[in-house]
């Protein structure tokens, strides 16, 4: 089911603050493997497990959170290598990131959870939601990677080699200057790259020395080359047959085009689609109310997937 949802008022002009509201999403810590993860957890009920995408971190889902902790427990942990977590010289494929995020629900005694992710965060729910379906009640997916070859020319040249040197540059007084005032440029022009102008100086801002350039290079280049998204779940898409999933998407998303939600609807049995008019890759930041909406009917709507082992081994064998 494809809906399109009108604009819930037009997209910021300016700096949208991300501040996380309330006391009780202080960063919370827990150290799994040796390493400190960092997480934010408030609410009771179903628990929500929100997964931020690349070079970002937990407080990307501020706008959601207190609406959301009002029935649910909300869980947004920051990835290893983002945020407030460690970043080790380690693993960052999308499969390491999804045992991580086994391994912090086990810790916190979670057994099941509905997962969102949002980018990269999307392509970890997906392959979480592979590799654990008994843990996995739904998916939602917002403007996620892992879909589609295609990406962003900026994600492909970051992938190159130097591009840690770019990077630190960017950061730069006599850089970073122009740069800002390019991307809000764009947005005064009504370009649609515009849309998220804020949220990309925001993330670039959060590279401030050279080990948290190397974890974002480390994640990028496990996902990306110079030709494309190396990893894809189109293969398996058939696996979420029975598993409510729902895919959010804006309009205008340059960094994930929304023709590939289209792919990813056609793809995944019984999935539900949404796109936001005037909403480019972080429409929970500039349609909130709309994608709120959205997320709330979805929960309302679907009930919970449970597979047993031989459920899941029979759908393995016969695509069925």
């Amino acid at each position: 089911m494809l809906l399109r949802r009108p604009p819930s008022g037009p997209p910021s002009p300016g700096p949208v603050l991300r501040d996380v509201p309330g006391e009780e999403w202080t960063l919370q810590y827990r150290t799994v493997h040796g390493y400190r993860r960092a997480f934010r957890r408030a609410g009771s009920g179903p628990v929500l497990l929100l997964i931020h995408g690349i070079g970002d971190d937990s407080s990307t889902w501020g706008p959601l959170l207190d609406d959301l902790a009002r029935d649910h427990t909300v869980l947004a942990p920051d990835l290893l290598g983002h945020g407030g977590s460690d970043k080790p010289r380690g693993d960052y494929s999308v499969a390491a990131y999804a045992n991580g995020m086994r391994d912090l629900l086990g810790v916190l005694d979670i057994d099941r959870a509905t997962l969102v992710g949002h980018s990269l965060g999307g392509g970890v729910a997906m392959q979480f939601a592979y590799q654990y379906p008994e843990r996995t009640e739904r998916i939602v997916l917002v403007g996620a990677g892992g879909v589609s070859r295609s990406v962003s020319p900026a994600l492909r040249a970051a992938s190159l080699p130097g591009a840690q040197l770019v990077l630190g540059m960017l950061g730069m007084p006599g850089v970073r200057a122009p740069t800002e005032a390019a991307m809000w440029a764009l947005t005064r022009l009504d370009h649609p790259l515009g849309r998220d102008a804020e949220d990309l100086v925001r993330i670039v801002d959060a590279l401030p020395d050279a080990t948290s350039r190397s974890a974002f290079l480390r994640t990028l280049r496990a996902v990306v080359d110079w030709r494309g998204q190396v990893v894809t779940m189109l293969d398996r898409c058939y696996l979420t047959a029975g598993m409510p999933t729902l895919l959010l998407w804006g309009a205008d998303d340059m960094i994930v085009p929304v023709e590939h939600a289209r792919v990813a609807h056609e793809a995944m049995p019984g999935s539900r689609l949404e796109v936001f008019d005037g909403a480019g890759h972080f429409p929970f930041h500039t349609h909130a109310d709309a994608v709120l909406a959205a997320l709330r009917a979805f929960l309302a709507d679907t009930e919970p997937a449970r597979w047993s082992a031989a459920e899941w081994r029979e759908l393995l064998r016969t695509g069925r």
